[in-house]
């Protein structure tokens, strides 16, 4: 899973990366920024803030399944998509070796309910498409990393999340509470910007019989 910011991974398809790790699949999580930015308090210090949602983005992590976090340490608002962050990106897809990456819908900018999508979602999920394809498979991109042991990799799936172009659903029926849970974890940011989803979705009644579906768009 390749986000953008702490609590992105929870607020998107955390139930559904709980079905697979339950099912015996084995997670990664790697988030390009440390949130450092997402208070609402300017005289905060954004490297404690940083600090802190690192700890709570641990702690979901746990809650979820995955077996680590990776914290890229970009620039929270200001991610860029070139070679720097595509380098690191590439490190971790031909470390980790998934076989299916989940990120932003890198093509939402405008929701059809009249929000904006935020500009690091969008960077980040097209700085994982450039490098899932071509340049995690391609030994020629970053070569050192390839000298140094870490070869091509081939990513079979890519799953963008937050689309409104979703051909894949799946049933998280067993796995929702896995999510609020992991969502209660960020306790700093759901007291600023957060606060309002994360509580609609902790207020959310049970799922109707028939399952609660997690949506993606799947491109392969």
């Amino acid at each position: 899973m390749i986000v953008a910011h702490p609590d992105d991974a929870d607020f998107g398809p955390a139930a559904t990366a709980a079905s697979w790790i339950d099912a015996g699949s084995t997670g990664w999580l790697v988030c390009c920024t440390s949130g450092d930015a997402g208070g609402e308090d300017p005289a905060l210090d954004p490297l404690d803030l940083a600090a802190l949602r690192e700890v709570e983005q641990g702690r979901a992590a746990e809650v979820v399944g995955y077996s680590g976090v990776t914290f890229l340490h970009q620039p929270d608002g200001a991610l860029a998509n070139e070679l720097p962050l595509r380098e690191q990106l590439v490190r971790e897809i031909r470390t980790f070796r998934p076989d299916a990456v989940l990120t932003h819908d890198p093509e939402m900018v405008f929701w059809s309910d009249g929000g904006v999508n935020h500009t690091d979602h969008r960077t980040a999920g097209m700085a994982a498409v450039d490098a899932v394809y071509p340049a995690a498979r391609n030994p020629m991109a970053f070569p050192w990393l390839a000298r140094s042991g870490l070869d091509a990799h081939r990513v079979r799936r890519l799953y963008l999340f937050w689309t409104e172009r979703a051909n894949t659903w799946i049933d998280v029926s067993a796995t929702i509470t896995r999510k609020v849970d992991a969502l209660r974890a960020h306790a700093s940011h759901r007291r600023g910007r957060g606060a309002r989803g994360a509580d609609r979705l902790l207020r959310r009644p049970p799922a109707p019989i028939g399952g609660r579906p997690e949506s993606e768009r799947l491109e392969e």
